[in-house]
């Protein structure tokens, strides 16, 4: 799959060439629809240093790295539902993949958790210690 192997060289880039704060306690793949109607949606990843997974997700809020302005983006029009909670499960499915065979998987499975949501959303926790 071509976007896995876009997707998993953006996430290496971003795990390899930064330093995560040694207070990381758990990573969150923040989701923006970037082109309303469009079906385009941006990827993020955030590191926090708070976990509390009875906090609606409020933890991801404290936030100590982000990839910024590193966007991923994905167009999800070729799915044959193209809401956002398609896109949330494709999404999750990229993750969760560079979570059982990512070059920097340790990286993101030595945290308490890992998570992914849209932006003032819920946050589906993919990964916990």
């Amino acid at each position: 799959m071509e976007i896995y192997s876009e997707f998993k060289k953006w996430l290496d880039d971003l795990l390899e060439n930064n330093d995560m704060p040694d207070t990381t306690k758990a990573f969150n793949f923040n989701l923006y629809e970037e082109t309303e109607g469009e079906n385009i949606y941006g990827i993020q990843l955030i590191a926090a240093d708070e976990f509390d997974e009875n906090d609606g997700g409020d933890w991801a809020c404290s936030e100590v790295w982000s990839s910024g302005e590193d966007i991923f983006c994905v167009d999800s029009s070729d799915e044959e539902d193209t809401g956002w909670k398609q896109a949330l499960k494709f999404i999750s499915e990229l993750v969760c993949d560079y979570l059982s065979e990512g070059t920097y998987k340790d990286i993101l499975l030595g945290a308490e958790a890992v998570g992914i949501g849209f932006v003032d959303g819920e946050i589906d926790i993919l990964y916990k210690a």
